[in-house]
């Protein structure tokens, strides 16, 4: 272990408890969010959102909860508003979540915004193997190469999230995903504030960062109905490149309260560029921390090609650029109507749509692209048929429109509340891989649609229908136990087709293909949940928790861990027959705790400590056929079940309250994810039978340190990470990290024609430590490919509150 991380390590040992979770900042006086035991009438619900307002409003007053824990019978966790907006204004909500126990996220960019490099893993479960929601609307599964769904920080702007939270072990039954093997997280949106007003944020900072919001409240008008409207723009210049990442983005949002009745509506617009980084691949890149594209310095571009740097590189050659361009439209109704106190209608309708393509601008002369080049341009000279840069333009694109419903009866009945509800969606989504030149007299952009392809390589079409219903129930055996019981019936039906078919020995290897499809069907109709809660004292809750989940089979095509992904019809319908959707069973169980004491400086103490077992049966991977020389072109795999994955952790997390003015939070984390198997391809067995499951750490340790008086407050944070494996054999691993990060702000009052005024500051990576953020694993011992760590950055942003 490096010595500045023992030193760390051993820093954090001393100065913070080794048991933390869920907390509250000084003056809270509960750090539990209490799960509904009964049905609460319309009234209590506009009640409830009023009180919401008034907390959005009092985000000066040192009140509102650091870390909240719900009193489920499951795991659930989250972060207010003003958490999240004290790690960073405008962060993506993802990334300020990852100082929950059990989360582990990576990102090169400090706002965690670039989709292209970031992993999230929580309890040995990828990002691709959990859910998300929005005010309960389905995000779908986070997949980089876009197919049903879009990421939190495009669905809503970051200053408009009224909370975010994870369900770590397994979601609620009613969680509108099919992803969800590992757990849920679930993000919302603020409702409109009952009072006019308007707030204008500005951010400055490193490397050229301005990021601005607005916000106008209508307050409420008419018989109880408010509504605003919000506008942002962030423009920021890479650290390690000259590319300039952000973009637009809107929200607008409705709400209606009448004695009976509870509608909102929200709409989302989003348009974003995020000029992307490319990894390192080790161990041929150790001394190499960045390898930034050359854009926009098109003449260097041109001569480096021909050089003998380019020559040396191998698989760390740079590109000319890279970027994601995403455009969404996301919109959601939803309407509850009271018929009676213990007798209540939930309903929803969303649409999105989302337009997008990844680009990549490489040399025609990286491995393996003359061959595929050849198969459409025969004999001729490629430099010219791709312009006369040397360089050809790669783009995957995205079109994606996807609208669904859900409707859910909740009943008071007795000592029972039953819940019954259904989801479903259409998803039509079409993913293509097309080639562009890149003229060498005219040069496009990373921030510029391609136009007029030169080949059009392979389209996929996906039709999918999914149906989703759950019944539970929650007993109140006594007043301080109740007993949970449950079951979802999870059914997905895609259709895969292929208008547009590679030509043969345009991929990699020469004789694979790109197949036709069908239809596959993931289904489950009997997924079953049970839990139970035991208040023990008024100090002390027990919860347990036992809970099956699906994950459906990715929509998409070629080179992916999906069906349609075969490189042969007769590949395809032998998965079609005998292939198995990814399942899980997932225990927890744990104990939380709120007390005040009188200990010397100690005030007050809450947290939680939860053990949690998962068996996670066929695991599905895509199983390469061969071994490629460059990403750029990918290659041919097979979709194969390599068996189980078996996970045991604990996580423990408490706040510690010295009085009115300082709390610390402090998580400690321990997950052993092993593979159970070995796994073969053709006659090469891979031996992973007890190996770790790569990307997920043994350990890791968050802490916040806070201080409140009055107007003023401050943050000091930390991230620990232990060691990653790399590849599936674990012979490579990333190293160790700790970062740290500041924040302080004040708010001004008494100032005219302002009702606030709110400055803040704050320091990323306050240590400047170097090390790999985001690792992709590789089935190939002795290589894998990382990013960096975003150096240390300063921040200040001011905002006013009309």
């Amino acid at each position: 272990m490096p010595r500045n991380l023992l030193r760390s390590r051993l820093l954090l040992t001393v100065f913070c408890s080794p048991f933390a979770l869920a907390a509250a900042l000084p003056h809270s006086a509960s750090a539990a969010a209490t799960e509904t035991k009964k049905t609460a009438p319309a009234k209590h619900a506009a009640k409830s959102s009023a009180k919401h307002k008034a907390k959005v409003d009092a985000v000066a007053g040192g009140t509102e909860q650091l870390v909240i824990t719900a009193r489920r019978t499951r795991s659930e966790q989250g972060l207010s508003h003003v958490q999240i907006q004290r790690i960073l204004p405008g962060i993506n909500p993802v990334k300020a979540l990852e100082m929950l126990p059990g989360v582990v996220f990576n990102n090169a960019d400090p706002w965690g915004n670039n989709e292209q490099n970031s992993s999230l893993y929580v309890h040995g479960f990828n990002q691709n193997q959990l859910g998300y929601t929005l005010d309960g609307i389905p995000l779908g599964d986070q997949a980089y190469g876009n197919y049903n769904g879009l990421s939190p920080q495009r669905a809503v702007i970051s200053e408009n999230v009224g909370s975010a939270s994870v369900s770590s072990g397994a979601g609620a039954l009613g969680t509108a995903s099919t992803s969800n093997l590992g757990g849920t997280l679930q993000f919302t949106t603020q409702d409109p504030l009952n009072k006019r007003g308007a707030q204008i944020e500005q951010v400055f900072g490193s490397w050229s960062t301005f990021r601005t919001f607005a916000r106008l409240d209508t307050g409420e008008f008419g018989n109880g109905n408010s509504a605003y409207v919000s506008f942002v723009r962030q423009d920021a210049r890479a650290w390690d490149f000259a590319g300039h990442q952000g973009g637009y983005q809107v929200n607008a949002k409705f709400v209606h309260n009448s004695e009976h009745d509870h509608f909102s509506t929200f709409f989302d617009w989003s348009q974003k560029v995020e000029p992307n980084e490319d990894s390192i691949t080790l161990p041929q890149g150790y001394g190499i921390y960045v390898r930034p594209f050359t854009y926009p310095n098109f003449n260097y571009a041109k001569s480096y090609i021909n050089s003998a740097t380019y020559k040396n590189a191998g698989l760390n050659y740079r590109n000319y650029y890279s970027a994601a361009q995403r455009e969404d439209f996301l919109a959601y109704s939803k309407w509850t109507h009271d018929f009676s106190e213990n007798l209540h209608w939930d309903n929803s309708i969303y649409y999105h749509h989302d337009l997008g393509e990844g680009v990549v601008a490489g040399p025609i002369s990286a491995a393996g692209l003359p061959t595929l080049f050849a198969a459409y341009y025969p004999g001729q000279d490629l430099n010219s048929v791709f312009g006369g840069s040397g360089y050809a333009t790669r783009t995957t694109e995205y079109w994606d429109n996807r609208g669904g419903l859900m409707s859910t009866l909740r009943y008071h009945l007795g000592k029972h509340s039953i819940e019954l509800g259904g989801w479903y969606e259409r998803n039509n989504n079409t993913q293509a891989r097309r080639w562009y030149p890149l003229n060498a007299n005219n040069p496009t952009t990373p921030y510029e649609r391609q136009q007029n392809a030169l080949i059009d390589q392979y389209t996929n079409n996906f039709y999918t229908n999914t149906f989703v219903t759950h019944l539970q129930d929650n007993w109140q055996i006594s007043k301080n136990f109740s007993l949970m019981a449950g079951f979802k019936s999870e059914l997905v039906y895609t259709n895969g087709t292929l208008p547009v078919a590679a030509k043969p020995g345009s991929l990699s290897p020469s004789y694979a293909v790109t197949a036709p499809g069908g239809e596959i069907d993931s289904a489950k109709p009997f997924l079953p949940a049970f839990g139970a809660v035991w208040d023990i004292t008024k100090h002390e809750q027990w919860f347990a928790n036992i809970q099956e989940n699906m994950r459906s089979f990715q929509d998409a095509g070629y080179g992916n861990a999906t069906p349609w992904g075969a490189t042969s019809q007769a590949a395809f319908e032998e998965f079609k027959k005998n292939g198995k959707p990814e399942t899980s069973w997932t225990y927890e169980a744990g104990l939380r705790e709120h007390r005040q004491i009188h200990l010397g400086p100690l005030t007050a103490i809450e947290g939680q400590v939860e053990y949690y077992h998962v068996h996670f049966s066929n695991r599905l991977l895509a199983v390469a056929t061969t071994q490629t020389l460059s990403s750029i072109i990918g290659s041919a795999t097979t979709l194969a079940n390599v068996g189980s994955v078996t996970t045991d952790g604990m996580d423990f997390s408490f706040t510690t309250h010295f009085g009115p003015h300082f709390s610390l939070y402090n998580a400690l984390s321990y997950n052993k994810s092993t593979y159970n198997d070995n796994y073969s391809t053709g006659s090469s067995i891979i031996h992973t039978a007890g190996k770790n499951v790569v990307g997920m750490p043994d350990w890791s340790e968050k802490f916040v340190f806070t201080t409140n008086w009055g107007n003023a407050y401050g943050q000091f944070t930390g991230d620990v990470i232990g060691k990653r494996y790399a590849t599936y054999t674990n012979d490579m691993w990333a190293a160790p990290y700790a970062q740290f990060n500041l924040n302080a702000g004040y708010t001004f009052h008494n100032i005219p024609h302002l009702a606030s005024l709110k400055v803040q500051g704050n320091i990323t990576n306050l240590t400047n430590t170097k090390g790999w953020s985001t690792i992709n694993a590789t089935q190939t011992a002795g290589q894998f490919s990382a990013y960096p760590i975003a150096p240390r950055m300063f921040f200040l942003s001011l905002s006013a509150s009309l």
